[in-house]
């Protein structure tokens, strides 16, 4: 990618002004400049924006994926970005230079589909559950990974032109799985890069009331769309176990049963199994699709 230019995407429920004006004045001090800096309101009204940022109300919350949609048609319809970089809006790029290298990145290699940034909070460290691969004791150990982070990563738009955007059914939870699973099956690469740093203030992904139902519905919803017949099983039966162990709230396990059975019941096209090369190329990053 020659010269790849920069399109910011930033979801807000209108709930965090300061820390949006806050994230936007860390985007317009890069020292590489976006050429877009789409701002939605997933139903609710946008705050007073800078200058030369879009603004896009939605008149009803979309979840996640829509919301991110809506940003990426907005960006599609400029027609002059050729990376997408998608932030929460309470957080904070602390370096100037995040863009500079992320350009980088994708200027020498045609096949990077998505760049994940590392989240830190206000003190420097990173959640376990932030850092996209099994072994994440070392958060500053970056490579090839099978998933990537929500709250700040870059996707590459010829990739989403090939593969398509976030699974809009899926509102919220899992959906950067989603996404990184069919671009593998395409044959693109998922990076982690620590040294791209996004500062988020840590939180607990409890914090979302519909979080146990969600998490439940869209794995299943995950496996049926993506992967071959025959780990469908294998993948939903280890992550139930997993769910049993971990879960102590009998509320949440009450909760996550329904959204599993709902995940069951109904549909989630369109159902695109991945090949077993993909497949054998997860499990040689470390990460089989059965986990």
């Amino acid at each position: 990618m020659h010269h790849p230019r920069v399109g910011v995407a930033i979801l807000t429920m209108g709930t965090r002004p300061a820390e949006l004006a806050g994230l936007l004045d860390s985007v317009a001090m890069q020292d590489t400049p976006a050429a877009r800096v789409v701002v939605v309101g997933n139903g609710a009204p946008l705050p007073p924006l800078p200058e030369g940022v879009t603004g896009v109300e939605l008149p009803e919350n979309l979840g996640v994926t829509g919301g991110r949609n809506a940003a990426l048609d907005r960006l599609k319809e400029f027609g002059d970005v050729d990376v997408v970089v998608d932030l929460d809006d309470d957080g904070l790029l602390i370096s100037p230079d995040v863009f500079t290298r992320l350009v980088a990145l994708y200027e020498a290699d045609e096949g990077l589909g998505v760049v994940s940034f590392r989240v830190a909070d206000e003190r420097g460290l990173t959640q376990r559950r932030h850092v996209p691969r099994l072994r994440a004791g070392d958060p500053m150990r970056g490579g090839l990974v099978t998933t990537f982070l929500g709250g700040g990563h870059g996707l590459s738009m010829p990739m989403l032109e090939q593969i398509g955007g976030w699974p809009e059914a899926f509102f919220y939870a899992h959906e950067e799985t989603d996404l990184a699973w069919r671009a593998m099956d395409a044959g693109w690469k998922v990076l982690y890069e620590p040294q791209l740093l996004l500062q988020h203030p840590w939180t607990s992904p409890t914090r979302h009331s519909v979080f146990f139902r969600m998490v439940a519905r869209n794995r299943v919803w995950l496996a049926k769309r993506n992967l071959p017949a025959v780990l469908v099983p294998v993948y939903l039966g280890v992550w139930t176990l997993l769910t049993v162990a971990r879960t102590r709230s009998v509320a949440g396990l009450r909760a996550w049963a329904g959204g599993f059975a709902e995940g069951v019941r109904t549909p989630c096209p369109p159902r695109r199994p991945m090949r077993w090369a993909t497949v054998w190329r997860m499990t040689r990053l470390g990460r089989p699709p059965v986990i």
